[in-house]
């Protein structure tokens, strides 16, 4: 089963945010902390994983996606904190 993934990156706590999605989130988040994943996220620098949601369709993730873009950044910063308040760096979560 294939598994698809809304995520956050954030340069720091309360800084610049990039949201994507991703069928692969250990690969993607790997590649914006080594600067493989060029433009915003490498300029930016949102190396910080501070969010992730987990789906099983592509199309949800892909409208969650779209929908996060369009939220105003202080709905953005409660997402993250209802369950990240530190903005501790999800990786660990990921490659465990």
């Amino acid at each position: 089963m294939n598994y698809y993934y809304v995520y956050i990156m954030a340069s720091k706590k309360d800084g610049i945010l990039y949201i994507g999605v991703t069928g692969n989130l250990r690969k993607r988040v790997y590649q914006h902390k080594s600067g493989e994943y060029k433009g915003f996220s490498k300029k930016y620098k949102t190396v910080i994983l501070v969010y992730y949601e987990t789906f099983w369709d592509i199309k949800e993730a892909i409208n969650k996606e779209k929908q996060l873009k369009k939220w105003k950044r202080a709905w953005k910063i409660n997402l993250i904190e209802k369950d990240n308040p530190d903005w501790k760096d999800l990786y660990g979560e990921v490659i465990n």
